[in-house]
């Protein structure tokens, strides 16, 4: 069968199926035959919101991918007929940037989706640096599909590098603004590292969802002031032994609603990590930094050589991926981003590829 991929030729205009060659790889790459593409919101930004993307349209979505590899240029071999998770930003390895370890803003980064072709396809062409094995053995242990783990590109591995790098470990409070998607993967990852979690949203079946894998308190924030919310989270703290300075908060909505709750939640010592993506702006006081001496980070993505333990983590069991995603066809793409984009799919849709064995059923003609 022709290897293809649907491209976005313009904002809002149907995505196209396109037949493309991708054998043989260049030195360096390889080609990956996809398992599963994850749909996430960055995605529907470049789609619905005119985001722009690196790479001129027409382009191909996608940086949720795993699969496996079937071809392999000169110093990839190595990867040849393995399982494979594609990560969601590749950083070149050589620069002076990558030597000192800023992988995360490294100017030759290449990101499926936005710098290079995506992942919504049959195959699709990466970089062999970089990529997370996939111990299929483990993966069948754990109950998993190859195509189900494509999240980890991403909705995973993101909030894990938030969470290591705001340094959450036993006797944290962590508290994460948007429990859905990404929010819903750093609940269980500050979980996972040993940290009481209040989850905050305004979905009640988000919340209802999320405190049976790792949130020991939710909050509706449609039902508190900002007042109230922290007021809460304080007296959460102080019933469970947990101080009330130096609290790691992640803004994973990305809403400037949930930007403006994350920046109410500061308290002495605090780390506010921002993961999620907005367009819209907010108004803070910046000297809130100053008077509580706390900071402020982003984290762009997580370095590919922490990929392998974000999905130790999945195949351990400490973080539940398949209550959370729907796989579903990937020929039903137009529909499944336009049921995705109107909230009538709650988990994180994987698309599928038909010959790669189709799970879950089609959605609804929208």
């Amino acid at each position: 069968m022709n290897a293809y991929r649907w491209m976005m030729t313009a904002p809002k205009a149907p995505l196209a199926r396109a037949e493309f060659e991708p054998f043989p790889p260049s030195e360096g790459e390889v080609v990956v035959e996809v398992a599963g593409c994850g749909v996430c919101h960055t995605d529907l930004g470049y789609y619905y919101d005119g985001v722009r993307t690196n790479m001129p349209l027409p382009l191909a979505l996608g940086h949720e991918v795993s699969g496996r590899v079937v071809a392999a240029g000169k110093a990839g071999e190595y990867w040849l007929g393995k399982a494979v998770i594609v990560p969601a930003v590749f950083p070149c390895g050589v620069c002076d940037l990558c030597r000192r370890g800023r992988f995360a803003i490294c100017r030759k980064q290449k990101m499926p989706g936005n710098d290079i072709q995506g992942g919504f396809a049959s195959h699709i062409v990466v970089p062999a640096n970089g990529l997370c094995a996939v111990d299929e053995q483990r993966l069948a242990k754990a109950g998993l599909q190859l195509s189900e783990v494509s999240v980890v590109a991403d909705a995973v591995t993101t909030p894990f590098e938030a969470v290591r790098r705001a340094g959450v470990g036993p006797g944290s409070l962590a508290v994460v603004i948007g429990a859905g998607g990404v929010g819903g993967y750093c609940v269980q990852v500050a979980h996972a590292f040993g940290a009481k979690v209040v989850a905050i949203d305004v979905d009640e079946d988000k919340l209802a969802g999320i405190a049976q894998h790792g949130a020991a308190l939710t909050l509706n924030a449609r039902q508190h002031d900002q007042k109230a919310l922290k007021g809460a989270v304080i007296e959460f703290a102080k019933a469970n032994s947990l101080r009330t300075t130096e609290w790691h908060i992640f803004e994973c909505s990305g809403t400037a609603s949930g930007q403006t709750t994350a920046w109410g939640m500061l308290v002495h010592g605090a780390t506010l990590g921002v993961v999620g993506f907005t367009m819209d702006k907010v108004e803070v006081r910046l000297s809130n930094l100053m008077a509580f001496d706390a900071r402020a980070q982003g984290n762009w993505g997580c370095a590919p050589d922490q990929y392998s333990a974000a999905l130790d983590l999945v195949l351990e069991g400490k973080v539940k991926v398949k209550p959370f995603v729907e796989p579903l066809p990937l020929a039903d793409i137009n529909r499944v981003f336009a049921a995705v984009h109107h909230k009538e799919i709650k988990r994180r849709a994987v698309l599928v590829p038909s010959e790669q064995g189709n799970q879950g059923s089609p959605v609804a003609p929208s």
